[in-house]
C-alpha cells in the first residue's frame, strides 16, 4: 500500500530566511525520495511566503519545486495544494501547468484508506483575534484581489514579499512562535475538540500554520497533529493506511 504525506509552512521565497535555496533543495530532495511510494502529497499551506498570480505573469523562481511536483503528478501521484494565509492568491496556474488539485476552502474533510481526516492550514480556526480575522477577510476579498492585480508585478511582488518579511521580523522581535499552550488553551486543539462534538467519527486532524510539532490523542479514535515547518524543523506527517506518524527529514540520513 502506498503512503500519503502531509507538509506545510516552507515559506519559500521569504526575504527573512537566509537559507531559502537550501530549503527548496531539501524539499525537492524529499519529494524525490518519496515519489516511488507516495499515493498522494498534501501541501497544507504557506508553501510560499507570498504568491500572487497575475493573468499572464507568475512569481519568479521555484522552478526546482514546481518541476518536481509536476513530475509527481505526471507519475499519477495526487498533489493537493491548500492555500495558506501567505499564498492564498492562486488562480489556475498550479492546476493547469503542474496538475495539482487546489483547495481554497478553509478546510477539507476526506476519507483516506478508510479513515476520516480533517485537513486545513489552520489559520482562522478557533481564534478570537478580531484584527487577524478582519485582515483574513480583507485578503480573501475578490475586490481586494482585483485591486492588487492592477499593481504592476514589479511593485506588487515586492510589496507582498516586504510585507511578509516585516511580519516575520515583528514576530521574531515579539519572541517568535509561541510554544504549545496545552490542550486547554491551544486554539487548534480546542477547535478540534469542539468539532468532535458534532463530528465524532473524525479520526485525524492535521494542521500547519503554528510552526510547532504536536501529536496528541483527543479521544479513543481521534488524534490531532500540528506538523511543524520546513524552515528549520523539516517535519512531515505520513499515513501508511494503518498508522499516522510525525517524522523529521534529515537529508542524506533519513529515508522516509
Amino acid at each position: 500500500m502506498k503512503q500519503v504525506y502531509f507538509i506545510s509552512d516552507a515559506h519559500l521565497g521569504s526575504l527573512a530566511i537566509p537559507h531559502g535555496r537550501m530549503q527548496e533543495r531539501r524539499l525537492v530532495n524529499f519529494l524525490d525520495d518519496i515519489k516511488e511510494k507516495a499515493a498522494a502529497v498534501y501541501l497544507l499551506g504557506d508553501i510560499f511566503d507570498f504568491w500572487h498570480e497575475y493573468k499572464y505573469v507568475v512569481p519568479k523562481g521555484y522552478t526546482r519545486l514546481l518541476g518536481k511536483l509536476s513530475e509527481l503528478t505526471d507519475r499519477g501521484v495526487e498533489v493537493h495544494f491548500f492555500t495558506g494565509n501567505h499564498d492564498l492568491w492562486i488562480h489556475d496556474y498550479f492546476e493547469r501547468e503542474c496538475g495539482m488539485i487546489i483547495h481554497r476552502e478553509i478546510s477539507l474533510t476526506t476519507e483516506i484508506y478508510g479513515k476520516l481526516f480533517y485537513l486545513a492550514h489552520g489559520d482562522g480556526l478557533g481564534t478570537n483575534d478580531r484584527k487577524y480575522m478582519w485582515l483574513r477577510r480583507m485578503f480573501h476579498s475578490p475586490l481586494c484581489q482585483c485591486l492588487f492585480a492592477n499593481i504592476h508585478p514589479r511593485w506588487g511582488m515586492q510589496l507582498g514579499l516586504r510585507w511578509a518579511e516585516y511580519s516575520r521580523h515583528k514576530h521574531e522581535r515579539q519572541g517568535g512562535e509561541p510554544p504549545y499552550a496545552g490542550e486547554d488553551h491551544e486554539e487548534l486543539v480546542l477547535f478540534a475538540k469542539d468539532y468532535l462534538k458534532t463530528h465524532p467519527d473524525t479520526n485525524y486532524f492535521i494542521f500547519g500554520h503554528r510552526h510547532i510539532e504536536v501529536d496528541q490523542r483527543l479521544q479513543n479514535s481521534s488524534r490531532i497533529l500540528i506538523i511543524g515547518d520546513w524552515i528549520d524543523k523539516f517535519t512531515y506527517a505520513v499515513f501508511d493506511g494503518e498508522n499516522l506518524f510525525l517524522e523529521n527529514y534529515i537529508e542524506g540520513e533519513t529515508k522516509p
